[in-house]
């Protein structure tokens, strides 16, 4: 994951009277929401590779610190899966904002896979890190001539972890059942186009489908805003078994939206998600896709396999 560092700079006067360091003054973080947090500010990120290192002769200028480079291989790949579902809505990871990724990330998806035509079409995010992307892909629709509206139906409960890193297939699809509520104001007779950031092994699709079309939806259907997860990551990320993986278990897009019970079904193109990054101008040109396109960064040894060890 990235890392960050910032400064809480309070005043010269503190610095100079707190010699012992007991009000830290530099932080670290995967993330810069967590300086909004604590009021820090961020002075820059840390480069792939770098270590920086901080001691009592150089603490008080960040300019002076020392800064020590790791011999790389195969060059700089930033994992993509970050801004697709990882990071939060409101950190700023690359160069780039998360928010403005995936709200450009719904519109790219709107240009490749536009709503259906019908009445009372209304675009609905999986929340909470669908919505911008859903609320791009809205707007975008409705720019192109076609005739949509955004809302809020689906009712997240904040007090239930994320589905995707929970193990085993029954905890997952109780998890959804807790997870989510319907808004029968926004579905009851529209025609839903559900728009999530990503499916990888289809429950939470499925439940949510069932969910929609209970209480009250014509039709539902799925726009996802990054491509099929085919494949699993070794680099941290807690893929499941490529077996597991909804994309490989069904032949393919048509059988998915079978699968989960919807009208239709389109994922965002592996170009598509690049160019929707790209065009916030992030830090970095080259990046990991290795869950979508199989093409890792690093030779992954032959026979290797992902063990889970609850």
């Amino acid at each position: 994951r990235p890392l960050h560092m910032g400064v809480i700079q309070r005043s010269k006067q503190d610095a100079k009277d707190n010699p012992d360091g007991a009000q830290p003054m530099y932080c670290f973080a995967s993330e810069t929401c967590a300086f909004d947090l604590i009021g820090a500010k961020l002075i820059r990120e840390v480069e792939p590779g770098e270590v920086i290192c901080i001691s009592l002769d150089n603490v008080g200028n960040p300019q002076d610190f020392k800064s020590y480079r790791l011999p790389g291989k195969y060059g700089v790949s930033p994992c993509i899966f970050e801004y697709v579902y990882f990071a939060r809505a409101d950190s700023q990871i690359f160069g780039s904002y998360v928010d403005d990724v995936r709200y450009r990330s719904g519109m790219q998806l709107a240009r490749e896979a536009p709503v259906p035509k019908g009445e009372k079409v209304v675009v609905v995010p999986v929340p909470t890190s669908a919505n911008a992307a859903a609320l791009g892909y809205a707007r975008e629709c409705q720019k192109l001539g076609f005739k949509c509206t955004y809302d809020l139906g689906l009712v997240r409960n904040n007090y239930v972890g994320r589905t995707f890193i929970t193990p085993g297939q029954a905890d997952r699809a109780l998890k959804v059942r807790r997870k989510f509520g319907v808004s029968k104001r926004v579905v009851e007779g529209a025609i839903v186009v559900l728009v999530d950031d990503s499916i990888v092994r289809g429950t939470t699709s499925m439940r949510l489908v069932s969910l929609l079309m209970d209480h009250g939806a014509k039709e539902v259907h799925f726009r996802s805003a990054s491509p099929p997860v085919k494949n699993p990551c070794y680099f941290g990320m807690d893929f499941p078994d490529p077996k597991e993986l909804i994309a490989n278990k069904c032949e393919d897009t048509k059988a998915i939206s079978a699968k989960i019970g919807t009208r239709s079904l389109a994922y965002l193109s592996w170009e598509g998600l690049k160019e929707a990054v790209m065009d916030t101008k992030p830090s970095s040109k080259t990046w990991c896709g290795a869950c979508f396109t199989g093409n890792y960064p690093v030779p992954i040894p032959k026979g290797k396999e992902k063990i889970e060890d609850w």
